[in-house]
């Protein structure tokens, strides 16, 4: 049988900047009002997010410079660098562990093109080993952090006793584009922020918990609900208005699938954690599971504090419901493109 894999711990990090979302809708009526009609109808946006304040890796008047991709890029490259060291270094300590002990690394980011990928670029400062392998994914946006502790656990049952550090950074402030005079660029703008967060997982008998399952369901033809355009500039988002109705109709019966196939129904589940996307997306999530309204709190906290940071964002509430007592079997759960949605099962440990 297989060697069980534990989570041992998970830590978050945000860079320095802190925007109120008050600020954020002034600076983007000062930045669009004048050059987009529908402006003042989308900017209820800012007000409907259930956002407070978000992090950015730089301050709030740097978005407003010309921006191409060498200044998006060294952004992205000096914030996602940093970040990657606050969070994995807080994860590592909090599992009694340094950076010599790491023998995996899986780097899971969406919001920039780096080559050498990040943990590269880290490696001096953090102490990793000559010979750790270095795991770098992209393109899995939203659902990043949670198919990401899939993937790091599943590495770490291959090799029994190794040590597998997953980190998830995500700049979306990047995307932030004066030139996209659309909806979905409002929206971005009104709900992305930065952040971090990092996980430490190794096959073993002690730990937070047992990673006991995960999956993934792909639905057919939904290439255009959520992803970049990529252009001269930068990353331009892709945001279908639909998502909330199509999380309320479809969520369910494909978590219920992938539960099945791992011998489980969604009855077993003792509390389910999601991404929280946004608000709407919040709340279609407790119509799809049947949940109490405003059962979902530490989802809407961490989207009030730090706003949708799309990979690390559902890691984030993972932490807080560590922090608040994990149930006996937590579903950890998010959607991103392709359009999937991404389970990991973990089981408390005693």
């Amino acid at each position: 049988m297989p060697p069980s894999v534990k989570l041992l711990s998970v830590a978050s990090a945000v860079p320095p900047h802190c925007i109120e979302q008050r600020h954020a809708a002034a600076a983007a009526h000062r930045g669009f009002a004048t050059r987009f009609h529908e402006y003042e109808r989308l900017a209820r946006v800012f007000e409907t997010s259930g956002i407070i304040r978000r992090y950015t890796v730089r301050p709030l008047d740097w978005y407003f410079e010309p921006l191409g991709w060498p200044e998006r890029s060294e952004a992205y490259l000096d914030g996602g660098a940093r970040l990657f060291i606050d969070a994995a270094t807080r994860a590592l300590d909090a599992a009694g562990l340094t950076a010599v002990d790491v023998d995996t690394v899986v780097t899971i980011s969406s919001t920039g093109i780096a080559t050498p990928s990040l943990e590269a670029h880290v490696a001096g400062r953090m102490g990793f080993r000559p010979d750790i392998e270095r795991v770098p994914v992209f393109g899995l946006g939203c659902a990043g952090g949670v198919s990401g502790l899939s993937i790091a656990s599943r590495l770490a049952q291959s090799r029994p006793g190794s040590v597998v550090l997953l980190v998830a950074i995500e700049v979306c402030s990047l995307a932030f584009r004066l030139d996209k005079l659309t909806k979905a660029n409002i929206v971005a703008t009104a709900l992305f922020g930065d952040g971090a967060a990092a996980c430490v997982l190794q096959s073993g008998e002690a730990g937070i918990a047992t990673i006991e399952m995960s999956g993934q369901h792909t639905w057919p033809d939904t290439l255009e609900i959520m992803g970049w355009a990529i252009d001269p500039q930068g990353f331009g988002v892709i945001f279908d208005r639909d998502i909330p109705p199509f999380a309320e109709a479809n969520m369910a019966p494909a978590v219920a699938g992938i539960l099945d196939r791992a011998g489980l129904g969604l009855s077993d589940i003792d509390r389910f954690a999601f991404h929280p996307g946004g608000t709407k997306v919040v709340n279609a999530l407790e119509q799809a599971f049947s949940l109490g309204q405003g059962s979902l709190i530490h989802e809407r906290a961490v989207l009030a504090e730090y706003g949708n940071m799309s990979a690390p964002t559902a890691l984030f509430v993972l932490e807080r419901v560590i922090r608040d007592g994990l149930a006996p079997r937590t579903l950890l759960t998010a959607m991103g493109p392709g359009f999937t949605a991404s389970c990991v099962s973990l089981q408390r440990n005693v």
